[in-house]
């Protein structure tokens, strides 16, 4: 048993004072630290420094890992033009990835990140992620719309699966993730939504991501049109933007980006107890435009925020992610969006990911970040969190105290 000495305790968005926690892989107790040493007089006490906060460690509920070594191969602006610099420079960023993808996992435990959600197309990241400190989701993303490759495409999804599957260490937890609409056989999508739902992994999809996917899905016309036809020999998407979500019908799933869904696609979104996943730089950097965040909030549409991978992003920081949704999101209420930024990486991540953890609340794994403050938090602190990037003191997976070398 472990007892957390802190000034405060960020829960809900709320500040509690006068309070510690006693935790084990769980937290156990909230109450006063001499009522908790009465309760528990063998635990053992971390104090910790004057103005010190404790809040859920942050999710990262989307991030790519395989091309981390990625800095400045990559073409940014515009979504096409990126996608050809990723065909170009593949080979380059995959030769001696493994250790830009353990520096990348470093990076995100600094900046507090406890879990994360790692999209892994080619299962070339599963022996950094196996072996990372953090709660991982894995997800063996299925991708290909060639009808003629579609059962072998499956089977080496499915053998990448099982490998994930065999990972048997604490916090580490199998998903399925589909590329997108214009990337993925129909045929392919329905077998691996069936595996998610009968298994019951978390699913992942990447969904309206750019102009050019909305004109290929509505018109199989627009800037994909030239891609496809030179690399797949194809003139027309796999799937229409209905009947990719249709695949999707009652089976809960997290859509990346969606920055250009309809009003009648966001309506099958909340209907079917789907979450988005916000990636604003990631967005800005690959000229996609900005998520309305209003328009999803008005619809009753959970979402989340993340940071994509290195190939679309300068950070892996969610601190610094948030930071930029702050700004970019400009007619949207500060404290209240600083508010939901918090939750979407912290108790609505957690839930859409099916992890107990994300609360400072008795019985979730105790999975925590220690900021140290420069003063006594007003009730801006959702803010200053944001925009300061205090000091993090202290960091909790399952109750075992990380100790890092930054």
């Amino acid at each position: 048993m472990k007892i957390l000495n802190v000034s405060y305790i960020l829960q809900n968005n709320e500040v509690i004072s006068g309070k510690s926690l006693a935790f084990e892989k769980t937290i156990v107790k909230i109450a006063p630290l001499d009522e908790l040493l009465q309760i528990y007089p063998d635990a053992e006490v971390i104090d910790t420094p004057p103005y010190s906060i404790v809040m859920p460690g942050l999710i990262n509920a989307h991030v790519h890992l395989e091309f981390s070594a990625n800095k400045t191969q990559l073409t940014y602006g515009k979504f096409m033009p990126w996608l050809h610099s990723v065909i170009q420079n593949r080979e380059d960023l995959i030769e001696g990835c493994n250790e830009a993808m353990r520096e990348a996992t470093h990076k995100m435990l600094i900046s507090g990140i406890t879990t994360f959600g790692a999209i892994s197309s080619h299962g070339m990241d599963l022996e950094v992620a196996e072996h990372a400190k953090q709660n991982v989701v894995f997800f063996n993303e299925v991708i290909g719309s060639q009808a003629t490759m579609a059962d072998a495409l499956l089977d080496d999804f499915k053998s990448r699966l099982a490998a994930s599957e065999s990972v048997k260490r604490e916090g580490f937890y199998p998903g399925v993730a589909i590329h997108s609409p214009y990337s993925v056989h129909p045929a392919l999508i329905k077998k691996a939504i069936e595996i998610a739902w009968l298994q019951k992994y978390p699913l992942s999809a990447h969904y309206m991501e750019s102009p050019a996917e909305r004109q290929w899905l509505d018109k199989n016309e627009g800037d994909l049109k030239p891609f496809f036809k030179e690399f797949l020999k194809q003139d027309y998407a796999v799937n229409t933007s209905k009947e990719f979500l249709e695949l999707f019908k009652d089976v809960p799933t997290l859509f990346t980006h969606v920055v250009h869904a309809n009003e009648t696609e966001y309506k099958t979104l909340k209907e079917n107890g789907h979450t988005i996943v916000h990636c604003p730089i990631s967005n800005r950097l690959l000229g996609n435009g900005a998520l309305s965040l209003d328009t999803i909030q008005e619809h009753k549409i959970t979402w989340l925020c993340a940071t994509d991978g290195l190939s679309s992003n300068y950070t892996l920081s969610l601190f610094e992610e948030m930071k930029i949704a702050l700004f970019m999101h400009k007619d949207t209420d500060l404290l209240a969006l600083a508010k939901s930024l918090l939750n979407s990486v912290t108790i609505d991540a957690a839930k859409a990911l099916k992890l107990n953890t994300g609360e400072i609340t008795e019985g979730k794994n105790a999975d925590l970040i220690v900021l140290v403050l420069d003063d006594e938090p007003s009730k801006q602190l959702p803010i200053h969190l944001i925009l300061h990037q205090y000091l993090i003191s202290h960091r909790f997976i399952n109750g075992h105290f990380i100790q890092i070398d930054e």
